[in-house]
């Protein structure tokens, strides 16, 4: 790396896209990936489709924990 570098000529905001949605890419481990893939022909569906589903299973038993959770953790 160099001492300093010389932004006198940069932009700001140059690649600032409004609105613009970033969709970060999830790595599961190969014994996981093959059984969404597994599951997933077996249904003819996307694996998108299998992990999303799982997800919002899990998101709403997290929110179904939630209330007793936060009620515990206030008391300490």
């Amino acid at each position: 790396m160099r001492k300093e570098y010389d932004f006198s000529k940069g932009e700001r905001g140059k690649f600032y896209r409004p609105g613009v949605e970033l969709n970060l890419p999830i790595y599961l481990e190969p014994d996981v990936a093959k059984f969404v893939y597994e599951l997933a022909k077996a249904k003819n569906i996307a694996i998108e489709t299998v992990v999303n589903d799982w997800l919002r299973q899990d998101i709403a038993l997290i929110g179904e924990r939630t209330p007793q959770q936060s009620d515990s953790s206030e008391r300490n």
